[in-house]
């Protein structure tokens, strides 16, 4: 197995105490880009709400989606960034965080790119998936080299799926955490790495784009997402 330079940088694997709305306002180097209302976000009003400080997706069964839909944040474009936040989804839910992409011509409220995959069924939560992309770029528990015209190359093991999968709270708050550097991409879940890409594809890599969450076709779904903060590098 071969061990890609990134690998001695030493990242913590502590489970982090949810935010205070303050402590999330302090952090060095993030801004705030949700402050409580639907300012510099756009969505399908049908899905999509502000309420109580959280930003709340919600498919109810007269809303049913026959593709994924997205609130985009209007801030601008972000390149190289680390992101924070912390989301609750129900148990039928399916979602993500997707950066670095492009709005799909022709079809309101879609996105194209990289995605932190999340879902409330012990399933894809924190892996890397391109939407409507190369798709499954890294599992959780993977780190991986893309090359041009080739399947993913696992670099190196993170862990166990199943035991990753466990450090994600059900029907609770969770913290993530997404670096993106130059090719590096990275997703924390409570301070735990779940997945890693390096995108050495130059035709099909992406070093800026949008950032904005899904609401998934499915089932009746909720996802609520709270101290969404940005930090430019």
């Amino acid at each position: 197995m071969r061990i890609l330079p990134i690998a001695a940088i030493l990242f913590s694997v502590l489970t982090l105490p949810s935010l205070t709305a303050e402590e999330a306002r302090d952090e060095p180097g993030f801004v705030p880009i949700f402050d409580g209302t639907l300012k510099d976000w756009d969505g399908d009003p049908v899905y999509w709400k502000a309420e109580n400080g959280n930003l709340i997706g919600e498919v109810k069964p007269e809303t049913l989606l026959t593709r994924n839909s997205f609130i985009i944040w209007r801030g601008g474009e972000v390149a190289d960034f680390e992101l924070k936040l912390e989301y609750r989804v129900s148990s039928e839910g399916n979602s993500g965080i997707n950066y670095r992409s492009v709005e799909v011509p022709e079809l309101k409220w879609a996105m194209e790119g990289y995605q932190d995959d999340i879902d409330g069924k012990d399933q894809w939560s924190g892996q890397n998936y391109e939407e409507r992309g190369r798709k499954f770029l890294a599992y959780r528990g993977q780190s991986v080299v893309l090359k041009p015209g080739q399947p993913p190359s696992i670099a190196r093991d993170l862990g166990d799926r199943a035991e990753l999968q466990k450090k994600v709270l059900k029907k609770d708050w969770n913290q993530v955490h997404i670096i993106a550097k130059g090719k590096l991409l990275q997703h924390f879940t409570n301070g735990v790495l779940m997945a890693e890409v390096v995108d050495e594809d130059d035709e099909k890599r992406r070093l800026k784009g949008l950032l904005g969450v899904q609401v998934h076709v499915g089932p009746p779904m909720k996802i609520e997402y709270r101290a969404i903060r940005l930090k430019r590098l």
